[in-house]
């Protein structure tokens, strides 16, 4: 393994270490506290905010920062997203990561946490999700066939 390598590993398991103890101690973990904060109607736990709060605040000055650089801390390139367009599919998404969010209490990375720390209901949540991407890549390769069919039959 080059040195590059090896100090990007590092740094990615570091980073993904940091996360997932920010995602523990935040409570982001604990389904019946994200299941509160998303009970606007009844009795609403609005600690979250504050963590929702600070990761936009670091989100904004990181992404600020990020657009002034050219290569990463490590040196490897920046791959920023260049879209801004919101189309149905965004949208699409959305609304379903935030219906699977209220009804599980659980988003992907708080949720893989708690798989690794063997939560049952997490490990249930993990694979629900990983057979829906799998599904997911399965219908959009059949769409990009389907389509690519389509232009050639037209030409």
């Amino acid at each position: 393994m080059t040195t590059s390598l090896a100090k990007s590993r590092i740094s990615e398991f570091v980073v993904g270490l940091v996360f997932g103890l920010g995602l523990i101690v935040s409570g982001m973990t604990d389904p019946g506290k994200v299941l509160g904060f998303l009970d606007l109607a009844g009795l609403w736990d609005p600690s979250l905010a504050f963590v929702m709060g600070g990761a936009i605040a670091v989100g904004l000055f990181a992404f600020a920062l990020a657009k002034k650089r050219t290569t990463s801390f490590l040196g490897g390139a920046m791959h920023l997203p260049t879209s801004s367009d919101i189309d149905s599919r965004l949208v699409v998404g959305s609304l379903v990561f935030g219906a699977g969010w209220g009804l599980a209490g659980f988003c992907p990375g708080p949720a893989i946490v708690s798989a690794g720390a063997g939560q049952p209901k997490a490990i249930v949540f993990v694979l629900a999700m990983l057979a829906g991407m799998w599904l997911f890549e399965m219908a959009e390769g059949r769409a990009r066939r389907t389509s690519k069919n389509h232009q050639a039959g037209a030409l």
